[in-house]
């Protein structure tokens, strides 16, 4: 047991404490999600350096984040949404330098965005593999969402260029979007919804050529709607979803007409005067998770690069990409068939 790799219980029933013993100080995956486990965050992983996969989402764990977090020093992904963690995230969590995805979904965390998640070279460097040892290395996806930060989003975040996925949805967030979040030329998913954003949307939204998915319903947004290039394309179905809840844009998609002055004059699909749609605002937010989750996976299932540099350990690193990449995606398409 002391020379094990790689833990796989996601998605039984589990309950309890994670006990004790699953304290294998070389473990390098420790996959847990989808469980009914309760307690703190595990102690026994304080002493852990290999560990590069973490996965504890979807259980019932509470309490703070440890410090200690950011002493993992080969964490890569770090799943812990849908739990009750509460307090501030802590500071040293982005410590790592080889983190890639970092999901706290749906957890009680409070406080503003903490500044430090924006000070890591390897999530500013578009189209490049930056070579720490033998380790090829990527940030590719941020989710804070559903939790209760406050606060403005840090201008600092457009200077993540290559972030593929960025949630910051169902949050108390306030203040203006960044203008220059048309420098975020790698996004393809963008959640903003559900906050208290203020201002007009930025002409660089247009901008983002790689966009695919972008919800910024349910805020206190206002001013003509930007249009060209990708933003005509998304949601072709149905776009003014994108925008609903925003009684103060006017303009395409929406059916509100703007002033000469590009304020609303009739607001948009009486959104002034409709209520809050539950299920139209869960359909959006899981669209992003899904849509995120998916970026990293396909990543790992067709770069051939990437596998050898994740999977480098393993003798087959293509059998050991297919499995993971299956398992997890089996686990997210139950989760959004339930929902």
């Amino acid at each position: 047991m002391q020379q094990l790799l790689y833990m796989d219980l996601s998605n039984n029933l589990l309950e309890g404490e994670i006990p004790q013993c699953f304290g294998i100080q070389k473990m390098q995956f420790l996959l847990l999600g989808n469980n009914s486990l309760s307690g703190k965050f595990p102690a026994f992983l304080q002493n852990n350096t290999t560990l590069e996969f973490l996965d504890l989402a979807w259980n019932k764990l509470s309490g703070s984040l440890p410090t200690w977090i950011g002493d993992l020093g080969r964490l890569r992904f770090v799943l812990l949404g849908h739990n009750a963690f509460s307090d501030n995230i802590p500071a040293d969590i982005t410590r790592p330098r080889s983190l890639q995805y970092l999901d706290l979904s749906c957890n009680n965390f409070s406080g503003v965005i903490p500044w430090y998640l924006l000070n890591l070279t390897i999530m500013t460097k578009k189209g490049q593999q930056l070579l720490y040892g033998t380790t090829l290395v990527y940030f590719v996806s941020i989710d804070l969402s559903g939790n209760s930060l406050t606060g403005e989003i840090p201008t600092d975040i457009t200077s993540l260029a290559a972030l593929m996925n960025l949630n910051l949805s169902s949050n108390k967030l306030s203040g203006q979007i960044p203008n220059m979040i048309g420098a975020m030329q790698s996004l393809v998913s963008l959640d903003l919804s559900g906050n208290k954003l203020s201002g007009g949307i930025p002409l660089s939204l247009s901008s983002l050529t790689s966009l695919e998915a972008l919800n910024l319903s349910y805020n206190n947004l206002s001013g003509r709607i930007p249009s060209g290039r990708q933003l005509d394309t998304l949601n072709s179905d149905n776009p003014y979803i994108m925008y609903i809840g925003n009684s103060g844009l006017c303009g395409p998609p929406l059916h509100s007409n703007c002033s000469a002055n590009g304020t609303s004059i009739h607001g948009d699909l009486g959104s002034s005067k409709q209520e809050f749609d539950p299920l139209t605002f869960h359909f959006g937010l899981v669209l992003g998770l899904v849509a995120g989750l998916w970026i990293v996976f396909c990543a790992l299932l067709f770069k051939r690069t990437w596998r050898i540099a994740f999977f480098r350990f393993f003798d087959e690193a293509y059998d050991q990409v297919y499995v993971l990449v299956v398992v997890k995606w089996a686990r997210f398409a139950k989760n959004t068939t339930a929902e």
